[in-house]
């Protein structure tokens, strides 16, 4: 499974990265917005939006594409690694918006 997490910390980047792959599943990271940041989400399994540190354009954009493509987005407030970890489980169980 491939998921994309938007927002977080700069410093947990590897932390989100090992986690992820701790559940077997392919992360990609965006703590900062990239040019162009719509065409690069691409088709993930599922987002996850850390929304106390990701840029309001930032999770505007995420979900625009993920309504546009189907794709299941868990909202969390909080970007610690417990969380993340509480998100992957919401993810896998199908319990996401």
């Amino acid at each position: 499974m491939s998921i994309l997490i938007v927002g977080g910390h700069d410093r947990m980047h590897n932390e989100y990265k090992n986690i992820g792959s701790k559940y077997g599943h392919n992360i990609k990271v965006f703590t900062q917005k990239p040019p162009k940041f719509e065409k690069i989400i691409g088709r993930p399994d599922g987002i996850v939006l850390f929304t106390s540190t990701a840029s309001h354009s930032m999770v505007l954009t995420a979900i625009k594409e993920a309504k546009k493509k189907n794709i299941p987005v868990v909202r969390c407030h909080n970007s610690s690694g417990v969380s993340l970890e509480n998100s992957i489980k919401m993810l896998e169980n199908g319990i996401a918006k």
